[in-house]
């Protein structure tokens, strides 16, 4: 069996589209259920559906040969595993928010809200600028609005929450979007196959 890990959600829906469509379905993942995994035995298939923040950590540790995450998962954890496609859905952007008339003060040390503490900790290490982390898990626009941080570093889809709150995008740090992953031993033991798959998905992928 070829283990494949997808992302709860429409990203997870809309890429097993694609793996669907390059000849890897598995027609039991269709059906009305609360199944969490899903196998088509004639093609030596299990797909399973896990949080999307959750599938480099199955992947990594080999629960999982290949998988689909978000480069924001990738950039933030650096797992150990292979990146081998971007299948250009996901699409959004990792950018620095806060109020509209934001203006750095370099004098003193800025304050970034965020769950994603590793990038932005990258991001502003590149700048040579002195920040300090406030990690948070939700409704982080809260935090400039509060006093409780100068900026956010968050994802960036539409911007219109960001809007709603009176904040702007400020900065953008990387583009964003799915990706597919696979596990290093299995990328060996399973090359002929994880290959016939990504250039399936390849053809797939929407410039």
């Amino acid at each position: 069996m070829l283990n494949i890990a997808l992302p709860k959600g429409r990203l997870g829906e809309k890429v097993y589209g694609m793996f669907e469509r390059a000849g890897f379905e598995c027609p039991s993942i269709r059906e009305e259920n609360r199944k969490l995994y899903f196998e088509n035995e004639a093609l030596g298939l299990r797909y399973f559906w896990v949080k999307p923040s959750d599938v480099a950590i199955y992947v990594e540790r080999g629960a999982a040969d290949i998988g689909v995450a978000g480069k924001d998962i990738l950039l933030e954890y650096a797992p150990d595993v292979y990146e081998l496609l971007d299948l250009n859905v996901g699409k959004c952007r990792m950018c620095v928010a806060g109020p509209k008339d934001f203006s750095d003060d370099l004098s003193k040390t800025l304050r970034v809200a965020t769950k994603f503490s590793n990038i932005a900790s990258s991001y502003y290490a590149s700048l040579g600028r002195d920040i300090d982390i406030i990690p948070l898990n939700g409704s982080i626009e809260l935090a400039p609005i509060l006093g409780l941080s100068d900026v956010i570093v968050d994802i960036v889809e539409t911007g219109a929450t960001l809007r709603e709150n009176d904040l702007a995008v400020l900065e953008t740090i990387v583009p964003i979007s799915a990706r597919l992953i696979a596990n290093r031993a299995s990328f060996v033991f399973h090359r002929p196959r994880i290959d016939e798959l990504t250039g399936g998905l390849a053809q797939e992928v929407k410039p």
